[in-house]
Parts: structure tokens; sequence; C-alpha cells
């Protein structure tokens, strides 16, 4: 399972469920340079972007995935911006061609004789940071299990569709793991949908990454969220202990309290999914 080639004309799925509840606007473990809600949008925006660089070949970024973006907060739905808004899936190849904005960063990089020099770079905008009103995580999920069911219907055959819910709180609308251990039930004819998911916690508690246990999880919420959590394919387990995790055959698509590299190293292993073509 989980071998299936992915092409063009067998294309897989990215959905990406994000907090954008009030407590979003807080910062990672007390560190007061920036809110949860923005360095999220940066880490996806700079995920989006790695994707379409992924899939670019001579002729154009060819279509080997569709990408989409739910937030949940004051309102569920999608949460691309500009021309993509409303959209649940949208095609790589269109994500590139339709950003919301391009901005300009500085980003730091070597000189050539052992110094750091500092370079604006382009930087697109699909997604923006959003912090206001509830956590209805659960709602989001079955809006995800609806998305999903709708592409699983178009490609059977397709490498299981992968969601990864980030969230920094509690549910406020009631328990959703029945939704999630639904979720993670679907499946393509080439293995069952895979469900991971970052707690973005405020506490200064050690983080937990890839745990096959709840043992060292403190709290109830982040025991919820691990067994809201798919066990790792053999091919993304092996691309988390490349990235210099540890990890057991059992371990599970989760990480508690990380920063934000190690955010961004979730996102990555979470969409490498097996070759294409």
């Amino acid at each position: 399972m989980y071998t299936a080639e992915i092409s063009r004309g067998n294309p897989t799925c990215f959905l990406f469920l994000i907090d954008q509840s009030g407590s979003m606007e807080d910062p990672f473990g007390g560190d007061a340079t920036g809110s949860k809600a923005v360095a999220v949008a940066d880490a996806i925006n700079n995920l989006l972007q790695n994707l379409v660089l992924r899939c670019a070949k001579a002729e154009g970024v060819r279509d080997y995935f569709h990408v989409g973006v739910i937030g949940y907060g004051l309102k569920v739905g999608p949460a691309f911006g500009g021309e993509l808004r409303g959209m649940d899936f949208v095609p790589i190849s269109t994500i590139g061609d339709l950003p919301l904005t391009v901005e300009e960063r500085p980003h730091r990089v070597p000189d050539g004789f052992g110094g750091i020099i500092e370079q604006n770079v382009k930087f697109p905008i699909w997604f923006e940071p959003v912090a206001k009103g509830p956590t209805p995580m659960k709602q989001a999920l079955k809006k995800g299990e609806s998305i999903v069911a709708g592409w699983l219907d178009e490609h059977p055959d397709c490498f299981p569709p992968v969601v990864i819910n980030i969230s920094d709180g509690e549910p406020t609308d009631g328990d959703p793991l029945e939704v999630a251990e639904s979720i993670m039930e679907m499946e393509s004819n080439d293995g069952n949908v895979l469900l991971f998911n970052l707690h973005l916690s405020s506490s200064t508690a050690p983080r937990v990454e890839f745990p096959d246990t709840k043992k060292y999880l403190p709290d109830e919420f982040a025991s919820l969220l691990y067994d809201m959590s798919s066990i790792l394919p053999e091919k993304i387990r092996e691309e988390a202990e490349s990235e210099g995790f540890y990890l057991m055959p059992e371990s599970r698509g989760f990480i508690f309290n990380s920063d934000m590299v190690k955010v961004i190293q979730f996102l990555d292993i979470g969409t490498r999914a097996t070759t294409f073509r």
C-alpha cells in the first residue's frame, strides 16, 4: 500500500485544516516575536511555493497535486484569497499562477567569503493569517471529510489523500474523534486516507514529535490529537528519519509544541508522498 505513482493522470491531494480561532493570536510558548496565526500562514505559503517548484518542468507546472486550505474560527470554509477564494481544491499549476499577492522579504544567504548577507526575495502569498472566534474543529473535519470523499469518488486509484490539521486549542463544538476516525477509514485503492495533526501549544511543556505512545503527552487534548493521527506509512517515516527525527514503526503523524523550524519540516514531510512523473 501507499505505492501508487503520482502523475498528471492520477494526481493526489493535500488538504490543510487551519485553526483560525482567537487564541491563534497568541505567541508560541510565551515567545513574543509573533503570533501563531502569522507563523502558520507563512509556513503554509512557503509550502505552497515549494509544491509549485516541485512540480515545475520545462514546459510548465504539472498538476501532480491538488491542494485545499480550510480555515475554522468565526466560520468554516476555504481560506484561499484572491481569485482562488471559495475553492475547495485547486490544481497546483493554478495555485502557481494566481497568488493573492507577492511580497519582498529579507533572506539571509552566504556571501561566498564566509559571511552572511541579506537579500530581498519574492514571497508569494495565497493564505493570510486570521485569528478570531471559537474552535469548531469537529465542523472543519466534517467539511474535510466531505471534500475528500468527493476527491476519492473521482480518483479511486490515487495515492491516498493527506489531511493535515493545525490547531492550538480544544474544540468548542464537541468531540471530533469520531469524525477523525471516519476520515482515516476512508480509502483509495492504494490505502487509507492519512490524517496528521500539529498542536501549536502556548505552554512550555517539552515537545513531542512523531510519538508511538501517549505516555509523554501533557494533557487530554494532546492525547486526543494523538488518537486522531494516522500511523506513518513506511515511505513517509523514512522521509522523517532522513530529516533527523527518531521514529518507531508505530509512530504517528503528530507533533506537540514544536518550534517553527520543526513545523515547516513536519508540513514538508507530510507532503512527500512517493515518486511522480
